[in-house]
C-alpha cells in the first residue's frame, strides 16, 4: 500500500513537473505582447480598488514601453472608505448617497499619480470655488490648501449646490485647507485695452473705478 502510494505520487510530481517546465518553454518561445503585458497591469491594478460594484485599473506606458504610472477608481487618497458612500443609486434620489461625487476615475488616478512630485504640498489659488470633480484632483495631486474668492454656499440648482457639498466634504475628510480671500485691489481692464489692436504697447495708468484703484494698461500711440 505504501509503495502503491509512493509510486503515485512520484508519477504525479513527474507529470507536474513535465507539465510546467513545458509551459515555461512555451512563455520563453512566445513572450506576452506589449499589449497583452500593460492590459494585464490594469487588470492587476484594478484588484486594489475597494469598489464593490466595478474595478477598474488604468497604465500609462511611454512610446518606448516604459511604465509611468498606474491606477484604479477609489476615492480620494487620505479619505477612509467607510466614509463615503459605495452605492450605485440612492433610495431618496439624492445624490450624495452615491459614489459618483467622490470617487476618481482609474485614467484620472494614472494621470496624477505620475505627476504628484511637482504638486504635493503646495497650495491653489482659484477665483471660484472648485467643484467636487476639481476637488478629487486636488486631494490626489497632494495640494495642501485652496484659497478661492468666490464662494458656493448657497442658491442655484439644486444639483450644483450637491456639487459643491460633495467637493467641501471631499476636501474636509481629506485635510485640504480652504479659506476664502477677496481682492484688496480689483483687477479693471479698460475697454480700450481689452478691444484695441494695440493695446499691448505703453505703460501703466491708474483709473478709479467702483472705489478701488487697479492698475491699467494704456495703449500707446503708434507712429
Amino acid at each position: 500500500m505504501l509503495l502503491h502510494c509512493l509510486s503515485h505520487y512520484i508519477s504525479h510530481f513527474q507529470f507536474s513537473f513535465r507539465y510546467h517546465a513545458c509551459a515555461y518553454l512555451y512563455r520563453l518561445s512566445y513572450p506576452r505582447s506589449w499589449d497583452d503585458y500593460f492590459m494585464a497591469l490594469a487588470f492587476l491594478s484594478a484588484q486594489r480598488s475597494k469598489d464593490p460594484n466595478k474595478q477598474v485599473g488604468a497604465c500609462i506606458v511611454s512610446r518606448c514601453n516604459i511604465i509611468l504610472s498606474i491606477g484604479y477608481n477609489g476615492f480620494p487618497r487620505g479619505i477612509s472608505d467607510d466614509d463615503l458612500p459605495w452605492a450605485k443609486l440612492s433610495r431618496t434620489g439624492d445624490p450624495l448617497e452615491t459614489k459618483y461625487p467622490f470617487v476618481c476615475h482609474a485614467e484620472a488616478n494614472a494621470i496624477l499619480n505620475a505627476n504628484t512630485d511637482k504638486m504635493a504640498g503646495q497650495r491653489l489659488y482659484v477665483t471660484m470655488f472648485p467643484c467636487n470633480e476639481c476637488a478629487k484632483m486636488i486631494v490626489q495631486a497632494g495640494l495642501v490648501e485652496v484659497v478661492y474668492c468666490e464662494a458656493k454656499d448657497d442658491g442655484g440648482k439644486q444639483a450644483d449646490m450637491a456639487c459643491y457639498e460633495a467637493s467641501r466634504r471631499l476636501l474636509r475628510l481629506a485635510g485640504v485647507r480652504t479659506r476664502q480671500h477677496q481682492l484688496v485691489r480689483r483687477i479693471v481692464a479698460s475697454e480700450a485695452a481689452t478691444t484695441s489692436p494695440r493695446s499691448s504697447f505703453g505703460g501703466w495708468e491708474r483709473e478709479e473705478r467702483h472705489g478701488c484703484r487697479s492698475r491699467v494698461r494704456r495703449p500707446a500711440a503708434l507712429g
